[in-house]
């Protein structure tokens, strides 16, 4: 494991022993104690030199930009579970102002527009609350799954169809995706542009339509998984199958679930044994567990490649939609972009996955299971997404404190 120690400086140089090992060359992704803290963690400083250089390079900032961006992004991710709170029922989601940098929360109730004021957030009156829109979209995602949407509008606060992750899409290919959009006020179904004249798709998007408000998009490609075949690198291995690390956990990792099954043996980057599969679902969640031993350990890094310094990783506080968001990877290393969407349910041709998060950060094959992470926030893992890092594209991934619930595990987090 002495490789670890060729491209770790600065304060993680500290952590050289077991780093490469509990990453494995392979990014760790988003992680939490677990999901009941929603305020991130003061941090010494707002971001490593590495972490502004890979923003430059991937949204076109300066460094006083990027360095006031991820100051923002800090702030606005400290308040919007307060605003959430003002606004009650009538919350309907929020985005970061890509102008202003300031938290903008929707809502549905004039009246409680003041106390959602005092929080420091902007608000914009909307006439659906978030509450309706996820029914909405509740109602697509069980069309997908077999159903039918009857016509008439969603009422409010259904719970997410593919929270036992059992389900399996049966919406055509030519649909990408589908989400609650709140700056629109809308639930979004995405459709590939080649195929948007299909009988299948156009069939697909009038019943969706019958569920409530329903706004069509274009996209240039479906999204698909992004594991790959044996290759070279510092990945994680299951049979022929190379993914990517995602986040520490006490005892483990986490990583993405259509990697493997439940019992696979895991082996890391210098081919020796770490463990096991504990825990895998797919489609329905993107998400699996695996447990560190042999040698091998688990500390709270996400890698850099030595492009940008590795980032420790202090807590797990959803950042908004708008935010700044970067990935680390075992193929195409570290890049960044910026939230659009929470609530996806993406369409890939092995099913439906519900509750992702899409980014405009491109991916590759290989980077599946990887570390999302905003600031010192781990986000979540990779799941999968069109384009590669050439050409740009988009991502998607699984947020990490339902994985953390859904396993019992605990994230592990420098102080």
């Amino acid at each position: 494991m002495g490789r670890s120690a060729l491209i770790r400086t600065g304060l993680t140089t500290l952590l050289l022993a077991g780093t490469w090992a509990a990453t494995g060359a392979l990014p760790s992704a988003a992680a939490a104690p677990a999901p009941t803290g929603t305020t991130a963690p003061a941090a010494e400083a707002p971001a490593s030199a590495g972490l502004v250089s890979a923003m430059r390079r991937d949204l076109g900032l300066t460094e006083s930009q990027a360095t006031a961006r991820i100051a923002a992004d800090k702030k606005a991710t400290a308040i919007a579970g307060k605003a959430r709170g003002a606004a009650g029922s009538a919350y309907g989601g929020s985005w970061i102002d890509a102008k202003s940098g300031a938290l903008t929360v929707a809502v549905a109730d004039a009246r409680r527009a003041g106390a959602v004021r005092a929080t420091g957030a902007r608000v914009e009156l909307v006439r659906y609350s978030a509450g309706r829109l996820n029914a909405v979209k509740d109602r697509i995602d069980r069309l997908a799954a077999g159903g039918a949407v009857p016509s008439g509008a969603a009422t409010d606060g259904a719970a997410s169809a593919g929270a036992s992750g059992s389900a399996t899409a049966s919406a055509p290919a030519g649909v990408s995706s589908w989400r609650v959009d709140p700056a629109t006020n809308r639930v979004v179904v995405d459709v590939v542009a080649s195929h948007k004249d299909d009988n299948d798709v156009r069939a697909f998007v009038a019943q969706a339509e019958k569920a409530g408000p329903v706004a069509v998009d274009e996209v240039a490609a479906r999204p698909g998984t992004k594991a790959a075949g044996t290759v070279g690198g510092d990945p994680w291995y299951t049979g022929n199958i190379r993914c990517s690390i995602g986040f520490s956990v006490n005892g483990g990792f986490v990583t993405a679930g259509h990697c493997g099954q439940p019992g696979g043996s895991v082996t890391g980057w210098d081919g020796s044994y770490i463990g096991n599969i504990q825990g895998s679902t797919f489609p329905g969640n993107d998400y699996a567990w695996v447990n560190v031993g042999s040698g091998w350990w688990t500390v709270p890094v996400v890698l850099g490649w030595g492009t940008v310094s590795d980032q420790l990783v202090r807590g797990s506080a959803a950042a908004p939609v708008g935010a700044a968001i970067c990935r680390s990877g075992s193929t195409s290393h570290w890049h960044c972009g910026n939230v659009q969407a929470t609530n996806v349910t993406v369409n890939y041709a092995q099913g439906a996955v519900y509750s992702m998060t899409q980014t405009s950060v491109c991916v590759e094959g290989g980077d599946s299971g990887g570390s999302y992470i905003s600031g010192d926030q781990a986000q979540g893992v990779t799941s999968g997404g069109s384009g590669d890092c050439t050409s740009g594209g988009q991502s998607f991934f699984q947020p990490i404190n339902p994985i953390l619930s859904h396993y019992g595990l605990t994230l592990q987090t420098s102080a």
